[in-house]
């Protein structure tokens, strides 16, 4: 998911009265539910990182290696910073902040595990990548649940007001600048943000260690996991179905995906895999029929002797051990070919997510990778 969502988590379950637990115990859910993403910040060119995103840093060994750093961290700045401060203050707890951060971690992996783009949970044993397919990177229904009783709990101050006015503005913009969004879905947003202020009016109290914020956020918190449970239900019930109707249709079926779309959790969009060749189609719960299938296969050319030269580099290799459905295109020119390398995941975005462009010449030797 995107860091906003990630932040939200750990802040929520902060709210739900983990907070209490030990001094620093909001630090530790923030900072746990996104330290994994540090792994962004390796300078590597683009496939090198695209082969090692979403890897160590978010495998069963960050769980231990990530929460014992993140404690270590805060324990030298509740001794060395927050306690010399005020000395009275009871001090954090080792055992407690290491909890925390591992149970904050869990959240990012679980979160990652949840789209389409995969997450290798069993590193560094298995780099196998491990795919949900229930939510789109960004969901902004998760930002609203989430981000909703997070604002109830820490906008008691003014400034503070200003700070999430902004983040509303900029968390509502893909939900009117996007032409996929209906009409019903933008009035519901406006409704549950003008909610919102109407609490915060209301009730100008609620702040952080508000009972009743405490009992709001749990509840909120079984909304949210109610939505991911029936995005996961809905999930796997689309990817029988589809498996089913493309079988009884005669294709030869090895694997299907019905990818989330942004906004809209009822729609997906399909790709069923057959042994060399996808069928892209689209997923609608509320459509007649609910799935519609193009006609026309896509060749993956993953077997072509022009590919197969072009996917020995380097930069292909590492293209390659993070794309699910991988295919190509190959140009013929005067004096050779060039092989361009796709995920059909992100088929209509090629121009922000491809991969390298192999440029061989007719004895199929290398000259050239963009």
């Amino acid at each position: 998911m995107d860091p906003v969502a990630h932040a939200l988590s750990g802040s929520a379950i902060a709210a739900a009265g983990l907070r209490r637990v030990t001094p620093l115990a909001t630090a530790a859910l923030l900072i746990g539910a996104v330290v994994p993403d540090i792994d962004g910040l390796i300078l590597l060119d683009d496939y090198a990182a695209l082969a090692h995103r979403r890897g160590v840093t978010h495998g069963i060994a960050a769980l231990i290696v990530l929460p014992l750093l993140v404690t270590s961290l805060l324990l030298l700045w509740d001794r060395w910073v927050r306690r010399r401060r005020n000395p009275d203050a009871r001090p954090a707890q080792a055992g407690q902040l290491f909890l925390l951060t591992a149970l904050g971690v869990s959240l990012h992996l679980f979160f990652d595990w949840l789209n389409n783009y995969g997450v290798r949970l069993l590193m560094p044993f298995d780099d196998r990548w491990l795919y949900g397919d229930v939510l789109f990177i960004i969901d902004p229904w998760l930002w609203l649940t989430l981000g909703g009783i997070t604002f109830l709990t820490w906008s008691a101050r003014r400034m503070a007001l200003v700070a999430w006015a902004t983040l509303a503005i900029v968390l509502s913009l893909p939900m009117f600048l996007s032409e996929l969004v209906a009409p019903a879905a933008r009035i519901l947003w406006l409704l549950a943000l003008g909610a919102l202020v109407v609490i915060r009016l209301r009730w100008p109290a609620l702040q952080m260690g508000s009972h009743r914020v405490t009992r709001l956020t749990r509840i909120v918190l079984l909304v949210a996991a109610a939505y991911i449970g029936a995005n996961i239900a809905g999930a796997t019930a689309a990817r029988e179905q589809v498996r089913a109707i493309a079988s009884a249709q005669g294709l030869e079926v090895n694997d299907v995906m019905v990818g989330p779309v942004a906004i809209n959790p009822l729609r997906g969009n399909v790709i069923v895999q057959s042994e060399d060749a996808y069928f892209l189609g689209q997923w609608n719960w509320l459509g007649s029929p609910r799935l519609k299938l193009e006609r026309s296969a896509l060749p993956s050319l993953m077997q072509d002797p022009r590919t197969q030269s072009a996917a020995e580099t380097t930069e292909a290799q590492n293209f390659l051990s993070w794309s699910r459905y991988p295919y190509a295109r190959v140009e013929v020119g005067d004096d050779g070919y060039t092989v361009h390398f796709y995920d059909v995941r992100f088929v209509d975005f090629d121009d922000a997510i491809s991969g390298p462009s192999v440029e061989l010449n007719r004895a199929l030797e290398v000259i050239s990778v963009d």
